[in-house]
């Protein structure tokens, strides 16, 4: 079993997916399944990029950092 991440681009949006599967095409696949039920519409996915694959063991994970989501303290 793997850990995957993938970069998701449509036209306005641009949003990181992490799977579990056990090889690329159902990652794939798991990736196309998850955002239907995340956004309940058909969203116009224009590519769908891996970034990264791990096999899943104790102590792996990923850093899920997004530029300009930024807060400051007032």
């Amino acid at each position: 079993m793997y850990l995957y991440r993938f970069e998701v681009v449509t036209d306005d949006k641009l949003f990181p997916v992490v799977i579990a599967a056990s090889d690329d095409q159902q990652a794939f696949s798991l990736v196309d399944e998850e955002i239907e039920k995340f956004f309940l519409h058909e969203l116009q996915v224009n590519e769908v990029v891996l970034h990264e694959k791990k096999r899943i063991r104790s102590g792996n994970g990923y850093v899920l950092f997004e530029e300009g989501h930024v807060v400051s303290a007032t």
